[in-house]
């Protein structure tokens, strides 16, 4: 028995070591959006993985091991190939799928989709638009997301349209967090907690009734009022 448990705890950690070089070796996309060969890749490499922590089900290890290094192999050389040939990219990733265009819904486009209509309104309505008439262009994503071009005069209106320049926007820090200053990011902005108060004190504000407060680079000071009660009316209901 003692035997067994050291067994499975050294191809335990065999396997997650594995599993962290595949990692590395295939890069962020495993971990962010799959299209449907990583998928399949991932869920194999995880499935072999598994029966190799548990090695009373298995044989021979190493051949685990070698299977999961292949699968990653496989896996990164296909990313390179993908990376470099557009014809391969089609096939392995997919291509966005047009559903809508200038007024026109292609059914066609719909069940090479597989989605119905109900489901493409659904989709609409998640990105906040209940009128497809404000729709210029929407199309199906290789992962299956819906990408929206709004009609021109339905867009929201940005700087350039006015002719107008705008200074680059950064991070704002926070300096206060649960009625509590934080000090090492308010010296980071340069400026003491002397110099807090007194911006507090221009919007009729103490610290301790302050949930969460951000300052800018220009040295603004957004702060929230902390409600410790519950909303007197559910906007919800």
């Amino acid at each position: 028995m003692r035997c067994d448990f050291i067994e499975v705890t050294i191809w335990s950690v065999v396997s997650l070591a594995v599993l962290f070089l595949m990692s590395k070796l295939m890069g962020n996309k495993q971990i962010s959006q799959l299209n449907g060969f990583d998928y399949i890749v991932g869920i194999s490499i995880g499935s072999i993985a598994a029966e190799l922590a548990s090695v009373q089900d298995v044989d021979k290890p190493l051949n685990n091991v070698l299977a999961i290094l292949i699968y990653g192999v496989v896996a990164y050389a296909i990313s390179v190939i993908t990376a470099k040939s557009i014809a391969v990219r089609k096939i392995i990733t997919g291509r966005p799928i047009v559903i809508m265009d200038n007024g026109e819904i292609f059914r066609k486009n719909l069940a090479k989709a597989r989605i119905d209509m109900n489901e493409f309104l659904t989709l609409c309505r998640e990105k906040g638009y209940f009128d497809i008439s404000t729709i210029q262009t929407a199309f199906i994503e290789h992962d299956g997301k819906l990408s929206i071009l709004p009609k021109s005069e339905n867009r929201p209106v940005t700087p350039s349209d006015m002719q107008l320049s705008t200074e680059n926007e950064t991070v704002q820090t926070v300096v206060i967090s649960d009625g509590h200053i934080l000090r090492e990011n308010l010296h980071i902005t340069g400026h003491d907690s002397v110099w807090l108060l007194g911006e507090l004190k221009k919007q009729n504000l103490e610290v301790q009734n302050v949930f969460i407060a951000f300052c800018s680079d220009s040295g603004k000071v957004s702060a929230y009022r902390m409600n410790k009660g519950n909303c007197e009316v559910d906007k919800f209901e």
